[in-house]
């Protein structure tokens, strides 16, 4: 990265070789993010591993004192890895959460299930969920099945500062459906917590079931918490399903890729 940046300076008459990699760092920080990365990163592959660099992130972050500014410097420094340069140069950041096995690739495991029916199988999907980790989802029975998470943001790097700056949203997002020949019912109930577990905020989802002879269609339910209260320490995330027609067996809602992703809005 140094040799090549330094090339192409050097080639400009930009000043000695050995320094000018740190000499343009402290240069390119002071421009702004849409200049970085719409003109300097076109420059030579050097501008380009500079403009994407930890260095760069970690300069341009440390001269912001907002209380958004100091969390982020906590997320990009490298024990943390959680920011690429892309996303933390444009105006705004996002970071998903680790919602465990959304897809039912790990089968129950990391779930706090209720049964109902014949209770829950994971299965392959019969329709591509585009973006899934897993080609697989969970199955629902003849009688509600419920399945829920619950998300500690502090545990995933999201500190107290960058929670109450009144700069992040949270976007939740979740995919059900139904196999061809049966109907079926989906629930989600997503809330946000206090330290206490006390509900700050929630939204709840009770869409029209899914017809018969639906050719296996999967929806997709998605919400964003903006204005978010002081005190938001965890997510919890609930959904339940079951089929229309009461069979024995694994015929009701379909439910997979589940994920939460907390959004920074950069001034």
């Amino acid at each position: 990265m140094g040799a090549s940046a330094s090339r192409c300076l050097a080639a400009r008459g930009a000043g000695p070789e050995p320094n000018a990699p740190e000499l343009l760092l402290v240069v390119l920080s002071q421009v702004p993010p849409r200049t970085l990365l719409g003109r300097c990163r076109q420059v030579c592959q050097g501008w380009r591993d500079l403009v994407d660099s930890q260095a760069l992130r970690l300069l341009i972050l440390t001269r912001d004192h907002s209380a958004t500014g100091r969390a982020l410097l906590q997320l990009a420094r490298p024990q943390h890895k959680a920011l690429p340069a892309g996303p933390l140069l444009r105006a705004q950041t996002h970071r998903t959460l680790p919602i465990r096995n959304p897809c039912g690739q790990e089968g129950l495991r990391k779930c706090m299930v209720q049964h109902g029916g014949d209770d829950w199988v994971v299965e392959e999907n019969r329709t591509t969920v585009r973006g899934a980790p897993s080609q697989t989802c969970f199955v629902t029975s003849f009688s509600w099945c419920c399945k829920k998470q619950i998300l500690d943001l502090v545990e995933e790097a999201l500190w107290p500062e960058l929670l109450d700056s009144g700069r992040i949203e949270i976007c939740v997002s979740d995919w059900w459906g139904a196999q061809h020949d049966s109907g079926c019912m989906y629930q989600l109930l997503v809330q946000l917590l206090d330290a206490n577990q006390t509900v700050l905020d929630e939204f709840s989802a009770v869409p029209d079931p899914i017809p018969w002879w639906n050719n296996n269609v999967y929806l997709h339910v998605t919400h964003v918490f903006s204005n978010i209260k002081m005190g938001v320490c965890f997510v919890s995330f609930k959904h339940w399903g079951q089929d229309t027609e009461f069979w024995a067996g694994h015929y009701g809602a379909h439910l997979t890729n589940s994920s939460v992703i907390v959004q920074v809005c950069l001034p």
